[in-house]
């Protein structure tokens, strides 16, 4: 009946009562009770209406009932499907195959389904067999920058800097933890009881992390940074407000005269970003290494050698640290190395490379400012277990790092640059710095919209002299502390 991707099957079919599955009737108007006076400072979310309480658990209970058929259907499928087959067909045969026995087995089970609610069954289905399920619509909506699994039923997606709770569930946690199983096997790694948490990376780049019971109590958790399909530059930067031309020419200058440069911030902050759009202005003939523990840097470049670490095996042998890969990409000539997020003792041979004649090499680390992010250089040495004045660390950090690029996720979800602050040097045992570049809040919309801008602090850089040698004489109005952009 049906083509090679289907199994024979024998007996007579099976036969079973007939179940319908009705859309939701609209739900009656009711008039909704008068609301007690409240205080009008005091913010408080609207009560659900009767009427729109009883359309919601209709609507709840319809999914739950399309769930416990796709999960039936599923079954069904896997015992029908050719498996062996499945790596050589196209999507459009598989969709037509997984089409046409998933009527034969609802004629067979006696299921009626209205054409939405088939062809929505047929999608999910395709997604179980050749996707990720439930988090295939997701992962597909380009407006989606974040996926935030709470436990099976919870699901949680980021738009626009802002979280809301999305309509997508898993069936059960068996549910969630297959697919969970799906995306690490796939990478060659592993995640169970003995080895609750793992790090690894989906086909498109994104980044995936997940912690399974027991260590997550209430149900695994899942968090998948999205891989932007289109790589974003100095341009686009400039054109969503993160920072202003003048900004983005003087970090021109600062990436094409090799100065090394530490991106800061906090999670989400948009760090990994920054730092792809400033390896754009490595010229295409310099050597260039990346380190990370999960591969998502995009850089530019013609010549790119790219590092992962690895996590011991099950016998905990066999990992590779970031400092392992650093260490080794030392003696692999590179001109430049670039450390996708530096947070422990690799943080020495960082330093070390910074020091020994690859300028121009740059990394991010978690720091809420450039004088934290100092500290926190400092911290992570005395973490290694190295003992050194502390004397002696800050001249080294002072000598090895040039710029600290400050990147922050605002109130209001808004990603913005807001500090460009250079090292120049030590005066006694302080490291001294000075802003060049700075974000300026000067209020709140309504709407809850940052009220700001973008200004130069009118300190003149450090490295002036240095550009200019370089043919990068950037004119003196760029550091007038004037306001510069409104945003």
């Amino acid at each position: 009946m049906f083509s090679r991707y289907k199994k024979p099957t024998d007996g007579a079919p099976k036969k079973a009562k007939a179940a319908v599955i009705e859309a939701p009737a609209a739900p009656e108007a009711a008039a909704a009770p008068a609301p007690e006076a409240k205080s009008a400072m005091i913010r408080r979310p609207s009560a659900r209406k009767p009427a729109e309480a009883q359309g919601a658990d209709k609507e709840r209970k319809r999914k739950e009932r399309m769930g416990e058929i796709k999960l039936e259907l599923h079954r069904e499928l896997l015992e029908n499907l050719n498996l062996a087959a499945l790596d050589t067909a196209t999507e459009k045969d598989l969709r037509n195959e997984i089409s046409q026995i998933t009527s034969e087995i609802l004629e067979e089970k006696g299921i009626v389904l209205n054409r939405d609610d088939r062809q929505t069954l047929n999608k999910e289905l395709y997604d179980e067999v050749r996707g990720l399920g439930p988090l295939e619509t997701l992962l597909q909506d380009d407006t989606v920058n974040d996926i935030l699994v709470n436990g099976p039923h919870q699901i949680f997606i980021e738009r626009a800097g802002k979280l809301e709770l999305s309509d997508v569930t898993f069936k059960d946690e068996r549910h969630l933890l297959r697919i969970i199983d799906k995306i690490v096997s796939a990478v060659g790694r592993r995640v169970d009881e003995s080895n609750p948490y793992v790090d690894a990376r989906l086909q498109d780049g994104s980044r995936f992390n997940a912690m399974v019971p027991p260590i997550a109590v209430d149900g695994s958790l899942v968090s998948i940074r999205k891989f932007k399909k289109d790589k974003l530059g100095i341009d686009d930067l400039v054109g969503f407000g993160a920072f202003t031309e003048e900004m983005a020419a003087y970090l021109q200058a600062a990436v094409a005269t090799r100065l090394n440069i530490i991106v800061s911030g906090g999670t989400g902050s948009g760090k990994t970003t920054t730092l792809n759009a400033l390896s754009s202005f490595i010229d295409n003939a310099e050597r260039i290494l990346t380190i990370e523990d999960t591969a998502e840097l995009q850089l530019q470049q013609t010549h790119v050698g790219r590092m992962e670490s690895r996590p011991p095996n099950v016998e905990g042998k066999g990992e590779v640290s970031p400092r392992d890969c650093l260490k080794n990409a030392l003696r692999m000539r590179p001109d430049r190395i670039i450390v996708g997020e530096t947070r422990g003792e690799e943080v020495i041979d960082m330093l070390q490379a910074m020091n020994t004649g690859h300028d121009g090499s740059m990394t991010t680390i978690h720091a809420n400012s450039a004088r934290d992010g100092v500290s926190r250089l400092e911290n992570m040495i005395a973490m290694a277990g190295i003992e050194m004045p502390i004397k002696a660390v800050r001249s080294q950090i002072s000598s090895a790092v040039n710029l600290i690029v400050q990147a922050s996720r605002l109130q209001d979800g808004s990603r913005r640059m807001t500090s460009i602050t250079e090292i120049t040097g030590m005066e006694g045992d302080v490291i001294s710095m000075q802003e060049i570049f700075r974000y300026q809040r000067v209020g709140l919309t309504p709407d809850n919209k940052i009220i700001g801008h973008f200004t130069a602090t009118g300190v003149r850089s450090h490295y002036s002299e240095r550009f200019r040698m370089w043919g990068y004489d950037l004119p003196a109005s760029i550091y007038d502390p004037i306001r510069v952009e409104g945003r």
